[in-house]
Order: C-alpha cells, then structure tokens, then sequence
C-alpha cells in the first residue's frame, strides 16, 4: 500500500510494554530508497535522546493506528546503543546497533535488504548521486525530512519542490516523489515516480528529473482529477486507488 510519508510524522510509538515517543524522521539509502529507520523522539522518558528503529522491529505500520506498535520492551531500547545526534550514523554504530538486537543486516545481500533478511525491496534503475561532507557508508543514509524543500529540475527548468514521498508500507521503501509545482502551474502537486529520477545533488539541494515541464504539469493535473473523482464518489472510481 502507497501512503504519504507525512502522516506518520508525529505518530506514536509504543512498545510492549508502554509508551516509548513519537515518529521524528526517517532514515533510507539513496541508492535503494529502501525506509532503514524510523527515527524516534523520546521525549521526556529518556530525556529528548534520539533512537533509530529498524523496520525489523515493527509490528505493524499502518497510518489509520493510533500507534505504531513496536516489539521491543522500553527496557531494551533503553540499553540500545545510543547515537551522536550531531554526527552522521556511522557503520561502527550500525554494526554495534544490529548485533545487540540479533537482526540480521541490510548491507550484506544482494537485495536491498541484505541476504534474507526482508522486506525485500527491487531498487529504481540507476540514479546517480552527488555527495558532499560525508565520506564512507553513511554517506547514503539520507533523512526523507531533509530532503523536503529540494528543488526540482525538469529537462527544460525548474518545476517546483518536494513536499513528500509516496511510501510502501509493506516493501519499507520509497516508490514516488511528492512535488509542489511552481505556481505558473496552479500549485498542485505531483507525484513523480523515481524511475524518472536522473540524479540527486545534495551540493545544490536540487532532485533533477528526466521529464519535461509540461510533462509533470501533465501528472499535477492527473492527480488532481484522481483526488476529485474519488472524493465525490469513491464507490464509481475503484480502479483510481491504489
């Protein structure tokens, strides 16, 4: 099932045996756009400290829950390694952070997610990335929030910015772009599949797509009327959702 990543935003987390935070962020790899980590905010229980969940440790992750339900014990979240908020996560804290919890890890395996572990997740083709400041692993660990406000590049020039991503929730991973076209075109928004995705430079805060202006004019448009028609009557639209 395809849902905005925005809705979880917020959501609450609870573990076996209580209340643990709330969804701050989440971590994937900009090469696979496979979902690593839910980041999670303590809040007061453990004084604002910043943890990373695996989707190894998820239940379920339905957006209509009123929480997440995470199977872990508050007691083995707490004695989990703890992360540097003001450093990039490094594959020393991944290696340490995998082997306390027994999962088995993503980075090994031909799949995105590591051999045999799942969700299993096919890749887009190829998209090329331009990395700066970081140097290793963790420099493909990427935050879907930080990417929100990127600029994005049509073949002819600037459409409009990200305002989400379109996330499978049961693949963990996310399939589709959610753009904010320039006011010219209305201010709608688009979805745009990565396979349209050329490259990514984070020197520029820019996404560049190989799709024409038009193009994704074309796509706010569809989506637009896809939104109406299901609203007005869901019951004579079925084919319109996803």
């Amino acid at each position: 099932m395809l849902t905005d990543i925005n809705k979880f935003y917020g959501k609450k987390l609870a573990a076996k045996d209580g209340p643990i935070g709330h969804v701050r962020d989440f971590y994937f790899d900009d090469r696979s756009w496979a979902l690593l980590y839910v980041v999670a905010d303590t809040g007061s229980w453990l004084h604002g400290r910043k943890i990373l969940l695996s989707p190894h440790a998820f239940a379920n992750f339905d957006e209509n829950e009123r929480s997440l339900a995470v199977r872990l014990h508050m007691k083995q979240i707490e004695d989990s390694p703890s992360i540097d908020e003001h450093r990039p996560v490094s594959r020393q804290f991944e290696e340490e952070y995998y082997s306390y919890y027994a999962w088995p890890t993503y980075w090994q395996g031909p799949q995105a997610w590591g051999m045999g572990s799942s969700p299993i997740v096919v890749p887009p083709p190829g998209i090329a990335t331009e990395h700066v400041h970081h140097t290793g692993e963790e420099a493909h660990l990427r935050s879907t929030k930080a990417l929100n406000g990127y600029k994005v590049e049509a073949t002819d020039g600037a459409i409009g910015h990200i305002v989400g991503f379109m996330m499978d929730t049961k693949g963990w991973a996310i399939r589709d772009l959610v753009i904010a076209t320039d006011p010219w075109y209305m201010a709608r928004e688009a979805i745009i599949s990565l396979n349209t995705v050329e490259r990514i430079s984070y020197e520029e805060s820019k996404i560049f797509v190989k799709l024409t202006k038009e193009q994704v004019k074309k796509l706010g448009e569809d989506h637009a009327l896809r939104e109406a028609a299901f609203a007005s009557a869901p019951d004579v639209f079925p084919s319109l959702i996803e």
